[in-house]
């Protein structure tokens, strides 16, 4: 579970970089306004799930639940859906290709699939 603690903290910190690129340097580059929204959502989607893998590797320690592949496939979902759902948001707000909305869902679908393995593995 150490690949999901290093990959959540890596993704935290990406999300941090994005979040701040987003607010100055993208801050007027926006197609609409409403796309710097969008950003912001992408953004937290992407923190929240960052430190969901960071939960899932510590949840994978023998002390508290061991490793399961349960858990593995929880951080595997999460990984897919970050770059799934905030991906397409990222793009879709620097482009304004409304297509790119249709990929979205899928990856909110991935982060309810990476819950429900975090559950199953708890219970």
């Amino acid at each position: 579970m150490t690949f999901a603690l290093v990959l959540g903290a890596s993704l935290a910190l990406l999300a941090i970089v994005l979040g701040a690129f987003g607010a100055h340097a993208l801050k007027d580059k926006f197609p609409e306004p409403r796309y710097a929204a969008i950003w912001e959502t992408a953004v937290q989607y992407h923190m929240y799930h960052a430190l969901g893998l960071i939960a899932v590797g510590i949840l994978g320690y023998d002390a508290i639940l061991g490793t399961t592949s349960v858990l593995q496939w929880a951080s595997y979902l999460m990984v897919a859906g970050i770059a799934l759902f905030s991906g397409s948001l990222y793009i879709l707000a620097v482009t304004g290709v409304k297509k790119l909305g249709a990929i979205t869902p899928l990856g909110g679908l991935l982060f309810i699939a990476a819950w429900a393995c975090v559950i199953m593995a708890i219970v």
